[in-house]
């Protein structure tokens, strides 16, 4: 199956949805993602692909740390890197147990798109190590995040964590590094009491979808 020719996301279903059916083939995702659209497979229907009607975002200028995170950013010992191990991140966004859900919408077509698009430059990954050899760089992985880079719009896709605040501070990691880029917000998708407690909202589509688009322009440089 070729390239999906998506319709203006504009126009989408109440829920949200934008098309169904497709591949998840790295251009068809990527494809998705320039124009504001996600894909969300659900066990036993055709591949579904979103752009609901309200999009959670964080704008980093919003961001509220908690005191407590705060503390555990100045006690940590664990140690941040950037795509030093996308596989063993993706995988273990997948294993994670979520409340009220009982399967993962990280499936293996998932996963083989997405490290695809990892090793095309398009996805990225932080990492939070812990009891780091700095020796050899070794260490166990206990914490991350990653997401997508769509000509310079980040959208992040699903974090984990093993040890408590990793994935939050993998995150505050992120943000740091993005901002250091020109970056100023990025697309949470679903906003959830986690990320609402950091200062994430929820927008329109049409003000979403003009974020996007003015993100884009400004040919901005992540990774």
């Amino acid at each position: 199956m070729g390239l999906i020719r998506f319709p203006d996301p504009k126009f989408s279903t109440a829920e949200g949805i934008v098309a169904v059916g497709g591949n998840l083939s790295p251009a068809n995702v990527l494809e998705a993602y320039r124009q504001g659209i996600f894909p969300w497979p659900i066990e036993g229907l055709p591949l579904v692909w979103f752009c609901p009607p309200e999009r959670a975002i964080l704008e980093f200028a919003d961001l509220h740390i908690p005191r407590s995170l705060r503390s555990a950013s100045r006690r940590t010992n664990l140690k941040f890197t950037i795509d030093r191990d996308f596989r063993s991140v993706v995988r273990a966004c997948a294993r994670i147990p979520r409340a009220g859900e009982s399967g993962t919408w990280i499936t293996p077509e998932v996963i083989r798109s997405y490290t695809e698009l990892h090793r095309l430059g398009f996805v990225h990954s932080v990492e939070a190590w812990e009891k780091v050899d700095d020796s050899d760089g070794s260490g166990t992985l206990v914490g991350g995040i990653y997401g997508m880079d769509a000509d310079g719009a980040f959208a992040g896709e699903s974090m984990f964590y093993l040890r408590p605040n990793a994935s939050k501070l993998a995150l505050l990691f992120l943000i740091e590094h993005l901002k250091r880029r020109g970056l100023s917000w990025i697309d949470i998708q679903m906003l959830t009491p986690h990320m609402q407690a950091l200062g994430a909202k929820l927008i329109s589509r049409d003000r979403y979808l003009e974020k996007l688009a003015e993100t884009r322009s400004m040919g901005l440089r992540l990774f």
